[in-house]
């Protein structure tokens, strides 16, 4: 009976890192299209998807949702100076660089 109630418990579990797998994934795909508007505005002529990417990585859980919800309310000043604040730090940087150096930039 211990065991069955353990195995219970950890299908659950299982189940809920799922759902927030897959809310994750919701948010950073919201995320991305607010991102990508925010590149393609500030830095046209630059494939901004590659950027989004180095942009999205570099960024916490809880920046990813403030981005994502400006999907659905529309891209604000605060949101672009967030999404270019987060551009400026060292994973991101490094991460644009590398992108850049290996062509995929243009």
């Amino acid at each position: 009976m211990r065991l069955a109630g353990l195995l219970g418990m950890a299908v659950a579990l299982s189940g809920c890192a799922v759902a927030n797998d897959v809310a994750d994934q919701l948010a950073r795909d919201r995320a991305k299209s607010v991102v990508n508007s925010v590149v393609a505005r500030n830095l046209p002529g630059v494939d901004a998807a590659p950027v989004t990417d180095c942009v999205i990585d570099a960024a916490s859980a809880s920046e990813i949702i403030s981005i994502a919800g400006d999907s659905v309310t529309g891209v604000t000043e605060t949101t672009a100076s967030k999404v270019l604040d987060i551009a400026q730090r060292p994973q991101a940087v490094e991460c644009i660089a590398s992108v850049a150096i290996s062509g995929l930039l243009r």
